[in-house]
């Protein structure tokens, strides 16, 4: 169930009345209008009953046989009366005729209000952990800048960036769904995945369609924008970059994997891994990664929106094939340590095989400041739901930080699915990193 922000339900209709809608002034300036041609029709009936020679029934039409005060008071009630009612008419005849059969104008209105007026988030990441930030998120705020790793290479979206040229839209893709109205059959349908054993198989509409419309409008940010107006998506979704770079990470091999004879010796083997999806595959731990090339320059409205945001968050999602592909990219970097926004680092719930195997929560921040700089994080939001057991080779993350962290900020809560206790539900988290903001103000 969503924490939406509703009016009372027993009085529909004077939600338009509610502050914040930018509704009043316009109708108090359409009321005002009507007064003054009501006060100019006035004049000339006046005029009229004044100098004209009328027959007698205009006294009794006119009520002259009562006071002036009750018949200002008889012909205001009508007046309002009439108003009012047309006004519900007017709202019923041409709102209902042009809103969705399965959502309330007003209901909608007041929340993209609210919303509007709500602190500015910057989330960064990839993949389904991304996703579920902003779909909690955007129950708080409207005012949302996911920024996206473009080092996707596997799947639809590598398939596309190979073959035509594009930045991988898949990510992308599912943020605009994430950020949208979730029951529309527009936003499923760029979710739909085509099957089968044609050449469309594997591939997301949503991708075909972003790719299709980057080549229309001549540029992947305006394809973004174009493909979010589709779904009515709220908030910006932008690329960490619009550079073609490859994620690439050095491993490290225990000698006793290659050869007896290493491993006799006590030798170290590191080996070099390219591509996002080959990185996980290689089942070697990750010493470090870093971008082909390494002096991709950051898009400049995602520098901005970090500098200008309340909020920063970082995950949750792969630790290195998610997140750290937008924090490489130098000017992201940088605009994290110089922002005065609070930012927080969301753990995932569970170690990823064959990329955080047997991490703590102190190895997630050790491998992300090390790459960002120490001292970048300033508060970390980790699940402290209890488990039964996990899957094998699966590990729990659990909520301790050691004394070398003690300069940031704990935050535990109950932020996982219910269904499936080792992956992040959306209205908890969205809820819980809203909090910071809160907290910090």
């Amino acid at each position: 169930m969503t924490n939406k922000i509703r009016p009372n339900q027993k009085f529909r209709q004077l939600r338009w009345l509610v502050p914040g809608l930018f509704v009043k002034r316009w109708l108090a300036l359409m009321v005002f209008g009507v007064v003054l041609i009501g006060l100019g029709i006035g004049y000339i009936l006046v005029d009229i009953y004044r100098n004209a020679d009328l027959p007698n029934f205009f006294y009794y039409l006119t009520l002259q046989f009562l006071d002036r005060i009750v018949r200002a008071v008889m012909f205001g009630a009508l007046g309002i009366g009439a108003a009012v009612y047309g006004f519900y008419r007017l709202n019923r005849t041409l709102v209902e005729s042009v809103k969705p059969s399965n959502q309330n104008v007003i209901d909608n209105l007041w929340e993209k209000r609210i919303a509007s007026q709500g602190p500015k988030v910057v989330a960064i990441g990839g993949g389904h952990g991304l996703s579920a930030l902003l779909r909690g998120l955007k129950h708080h705020t409207s005012n949302i800048t996911a920024i996206v790793t473009v080092a996707d290479d596997g799947g639809s979206s590598g398939r596309l960036r190979r073959e035509l040229g594009v930045l991988p839209p898949g990510d992308f893709r599912m943020c605009i769904a994430a950020l949208a109205d979730e029951e529309s059959l527009v936003t499923q349908l760029m979710q739909y995945r085509f099957g089968g054993d044609s050449g469309l198989a594997g591939h997301a509409f949503g991708n075909l369609f972003i790719a299709s419309m980057a080549e229309l409008t001549g540029s992947f940010e305006k394809a973004l924008l174009e493909s979010s107006k589709v779904v009515a998506s709220q908030g910006k979704i932008l690329p960490s970059t619009l550079a073609d770079v490859t994620l690439c990470a050095e491993l490290k091999i225990e000698s006793a994997q290659i050869s007896p004879t290493l491993a006799a010796n006590g030798l170290d083997v590191k080996a070099n891994a390219r591509g996002e999806s080959s990185i996980g595959k290689a089942g070697f731990p990750i010493e470090r990664v870093w971008l082909d090339p390494d002096n991709a320059p950051a898009y400049p409205d995602a520098i901005r929106a970090i500098l200008d945001a309340d909020l920063v968050v970082m995950g949750p999602g792969s630790l290195f094939t998610s997140v750290m592909p937008n924090v490489l990219v130098r000017g992201i970097q940088q605009a994290i340590t110089q922002t005065r926004a609070t930012v927080a680092y969301v753990c995932n719930v569970a170690t990823e095989k064959g990329e955080t195997d047997g991490f703590t929560l102190d190895d997630h921040l050790e491998h992300l400041e090390r790459h960002i700089g120490r001292g970048a994080v300033d508060v970390v939001v980790a699940n402290d739901h209890p488990y039964a057991s996990a899957p094998e080779g699966v590990e729990i993350v659990a909520p301790v930080l050691s004394q070398k962290n003690e300069h940031i900020r704990l935050i535990r809560a109950d932020v996982v699915s219910d269904e499936n206790p080792l992956i992040h539900d959306s209205i908890k988290l969205g809820n819980a990193v809203i909090g910071l903001v809160k907290t910090e103000a």
